[in-house]
């Protein structure tokens, strides 16, 4: 019986202790979240356009002729196609940015030292700094190309 009596006033000790009276408001729903503030893509800092930056890495000087050497851009193409495209479209924003006109903004030298060297790149550079940024820290990582290799890239990317 004490035993009983026991459980019957713990159970009566644990209901009070933990009632609270909840106001039911009209309208039946009520959500209560703190708002954040996101920037509009429009917002977002924009890597800038820059010509004139050659990049950190062995690639100090570029020479495009003026008609596309076609052998050297589908070997470059074969490399892409292998490679790259786990991250890069021609048109089309993936994991990294998309490469049809690159050569609009940034120099031969640029793409061919990030293609060689991008791990001191996203350090040193500060274009690659800012892509890495606008593109969620995802890294480029070392693909260990050649410097053919990646001159063939190079001359792919001038045909997108």
């Amino acid at each position: 019986m004490r035993k009983i009596l026991a459980i019957i006033g713990i159970c009566a000790l644990l209901m009070s202790c933990g009632e609270k009276k909840e106001e039911k408001k009209e309208g039946g729903f009520e959500m209560n979240r703190t708002k954040k503030e996101v920037k509009a893509e429009t917002e977002t800092e924009a890597v800038p356009v820059d010509l004139n930056n050659k990049g950190v890495g062995p690639i100090t000087s570029v020479e495009f002729a003026a008609e596309v050497d076609t052998e050297l851009a589908a070997a470059g193409e074969a490399k892409f196609k292998a490679v790259c495209t786990a991250c890069h479209m021609a048109n089309q924003r993936m994991i990294g940015p998309a490469l049809a006109g690159i050569y609009e903004r940034r120099s031969p030298e640029w793409v061919m030292n990030m293609i060689l060297n991008p791990d001191v790149m996203i350090k040193e550079d500060p274009i690659a700094i800012a892509l890495l940024k606008e593109y969620n820290n995802a890294i480029m990582l070392n693909q260990n190309f050649t410097e053919e290799e990646a001159r063939a890239v190079a001359e792919y990317l001038r045909t997108l």
